[in-house]
């Protein structure tokens, strides 16, 4: 990709809370007395136009009409934003902020500020663990692992160092290399950040059976263990940073002796306890003096400061993450805190009301931004920023209702998560505070993983015509999907899983053996069962809960095949380009002078598919193998209705009307396979397409053990 500058010139100045409690700007000077809790109504978000329901409550985009499509679409978009860029740059690092070229649509790096290394790798690792299996598409693992790998060999400690073969936080931008920021000095670590990784190579190793990222994983808990203090109310067990060759966080202001966030080493060693690994006495003790100084202080005291990487340390500067992530691991490990239901509604509580920053309410969500010290505050304006921070909002009350049935919760998280939706793919009017741009940890990695925590705690929110597995308390390692069945593995032989099915369940077996079906249920709380299975008719929302057993496959009657996808954006050509034979992959040739790239637009956040010619009449695309053409998604722009037909030889036609500004999935209905596709348009001037759905061949999967399931 060639590099742009915007018109103008574009601001380095990403990190807002750096600028709101290190360095003097305007937008920090100018920052206005804020309420705590506002409510601002707006008309559009990120630049999208809102649709309500009749009770004037936000409700999901693209798609109004369909949670399932909308929140999907979100996740899945941003996958394949992420894909290009691998592709198409093959970048070993990722910076930490961008813009995006009115012109162009292209992603433009921030090349001026910190490289946020160790809060992308972990949450980057979160968002693939749910994404593989949800989609079964084995390229997300090559993604993770490239990335990881490339940290482990450039960005670790020295053996001989206090803080010995750790990752460092951060970089400088576009440094290859990873030894810090030096706006804060160089050669220094982030301990919550070494438990935040470790947790993730832990995950990693969990997902691939691979032993160096277990390694890499015990490598961070000894260092955590080596270098644990009991602490203080003002100097926690770990400082928040220091320098990695002696632990020291004196001697620079930039150093600072607290970090609230004793959550993620907490995490780590809870994990490598339970799979009895490392020096697991050490941990155990480690971690309950850990979990005493949490008990002890922050959860009474609410200093939850001191978490993220470019900002200097103060105990002034609150922030929700670490509270939310808190809550989050309770609600999903209830038995490792036996006040997890009081602690939970506490912190989601204290986030939704403390006067340190801002909230908003935005017809009918909760918008919350990130951190502040009750006087300046990070972030912007509502509805230009902060997506991944509410969707860790919404994420929390949506498990929250999963655990205990409140209903409050589920509403609440529902239209935070309409809210969140607004931004997938690549909405001009969003942006950074202070500066037009983007996180890219924020909007590719953070704020996807927690909106998939939506269909995990809720399955009725996953598209209700598609199979997928939606969460599991356990690594899934394979996975395949055919018509009409699903099988599976998971790294622990005991885990409670969740599927979003679009066919009838007849038989669930776990290494061969069938598991017996029991009472419906409505929440992720616990089969009253060692094993079994319990299958909603009218949801299509299927809980397995296994302990005897690691390979699982279902069975039942209906369903379709899952369909391959030309996206359009993996990778694409630059927006306007016209498309030649074979430039979209997937062997299909494309006629000349007849499509062409757009850039996102309307209710398309991604780039898309055109027609060369505003307002032809027909088109024409052409598989180089017989092929079954499923359909295609369909985006009306124009103000009037469009008419679209489609059709094969010796198969019957298929109309579909868009509405003015509507977004449609076409489905052709087709089950048998062809070569050539034509097109009738009546008033195409505004048609835009994406997501061009296909089925090749038989695709039979004869079986699936532990890490060997692919995609049908």
């Amino acid at each position: 990709m060639t590099v742009q500058r915007l018109p103008g010139g574009w601001r380095a100045a990403c990190a807002c809370a750096l600028l709101a409690f290190g360095l003097q700007h305007p937008a920090v000077q100018a920052q206005q007395p804020f309420a705590a809790i506002a409510t601002v109504d707006a008309t559009s978000i990120a630049g999208r136009p809102v649709a309500v329901d009749t009770h004037g409550k936000l409700l999901p985009w693209p798609m109004p009409t369909s949670t399932g499509y909308s929140y999907s679409a979100h996740v899945l978009g941003q996958w394949a934003i992420l894909w290009d860029q691998y592709q198409r740059q093959r970048l070993p690092y990722f910076y930490c902020c961008f813009a995006i070229d009115p012109a162009t649509a292209e992603l433009v790096p921030d090349r001026n500020w910190a490289n946020s290394t160790g809060y992308l790798r972990a949450m980057m690792t979160g968002f693939v663990e749910r994404l593989y299996p949800y989609t079964g598409d084995p390229r997300t693992l090559v993604f993770l692992q490239d990335l990881v790998d490339y940290e482990l060999a450039n960005g670790t400690t020295p053996a001989d160092y206090a803080w010995a073969r750790v990752p460092y936080p951060s970089a400088d931008p576009g440094s290859a290399r990873y030894t810090g920021w030096s706006a804060h000095g160089t050669d220094f670590i982030e301990p919550h950040v070494v438990g935040g990784d470790g947790y993730a190579y832990l995950r990693l190793y969990e997902m691939t059976g691979k032993a160096v990222y277990l390694g890499a994983a015990i490598d961070c808990a000894d260092a955590l263990a080596r270098n644990y203090k009991p602490g203080t109310a003002r100097v926690s067990p770990w400082p928040g940073r220091a320098y990695a060759r002696d632990g020291a966080a004196r001697g620079n202001p930039r150093m600072f002796a607290y970090s609230a966030n004793v959550v993620d080493p907490i995490m780590l060693f809870d994990e490598l306890i339970r799979l009895h690994r490392g020096n697991t006495r050490r941990y155990r003790a480690v971690r309950h003096g850990a979990w005493d100084w949490l008990m002890r202080y922050p959860m009474k005291n609410a200093r939850w400061s001191g978490y993220f990487e470019d900002v200097p340390g103060s105990m002034d500067n609150l922030n929700q993450v670490i509270p939310l992530e808190f809550a989050r691991y309770v609600l999903l490990h209830p038995e490792l805190d036996r006040d997890w239901r009081r602690h939970a509604r506490d912190l989601i509580g204290w986030v939704k009301t403390t006067p340190k920053w801002p909230k908003y309410r935005v017809l009918g969500a909760i918008v919350t931004t990130e951190q502040g010290d009750g006087k300046t505050f990070c972030c912007n304006a509502p509805n230009q920023c902060c997506d991944s921070h509410s969707a860790r909002l919404a994420a929390a009350e949506a498990l929250y209702y999963a655990r205990t049935g409140d209903a409050a919760y589920r509403e609440d998280a529902y239209r935070t998560y309409n809210w969140v939706s607004y931004w997938q793919g690549l909405p001009g009017a969003a942006h950074a505070p202070f500066a037009d741009q983007w996180w890219f940890t924020d909007e590719f990695a953070d704020g996807p993983r927690r909106l998939m925590d939506a269909f995990w705690a809720v399955p009725e929110w996953a598209p209700d015509d598609e199979t997928h597995l939606v969460g599991a308390s356990s690594v899934v390692t394979g996975i395949a999907y055919g018509a009409g069945w699903v099988r599976y593995a998971t790294f622990d032989a005991r885990s409670d899983d969740v599927l979003r099915v679009d066919f009838t369940v007849q038989s669930v077996t776990v290494d061969g053996r069938p598991l017996r079906r029991v009472a419906s249920r409505t929440r992720i709380a616990s089969l009253a069962c060692a094993q079994g299975y319990a299958f909603d008719e009218k949801t299509r929302v299927l809980r397995i809960r296994h302990a005897l057993g690691r390979d699982v496959e279902v069975r039942g009657i209906g369903g379709a095949r899952t369909p391959d996808y030309v996206t359009f954006d993996t990778p694409h050509r630059p927006a306007g380009s016209v498309l030649r034979p074979n430039d979209a992959g997937a062997g299909i040739s494309w006629p000349p002078a007849t499509w062409k790239i757009g850039a996102p637009i309307g209710k398309f956040g991604t780039f898309n598919l055109m027609l060369d010619t505003a307002g032809a009449q027909n088109a024409a695309l052409s598989f180089s193998t017989p092929t079954v053409f499923v359909g295609i998604d369909a985006y009306n722009g124009a103000d009037h209705d469009a008419t679209v037909t489609v059709t094969a030889p010796g198969l019957p036609a298929q109309s579909f009307i868009l509405g003015p500004k509507a977004l449609r999935r076409l489905r052709t209905g087709w089950r048998t396979p062809g070569r050539h596709i034509e097109f009738r348009f009546r008033q195409a001037e505004g048609l835009r397409f994406d997501n061009l759905a296909y089925l090749r061949g038989q695709g039979q999967v004869p079986g699936c053990k532990r890490s060997s399931c692919g995609r049908e």
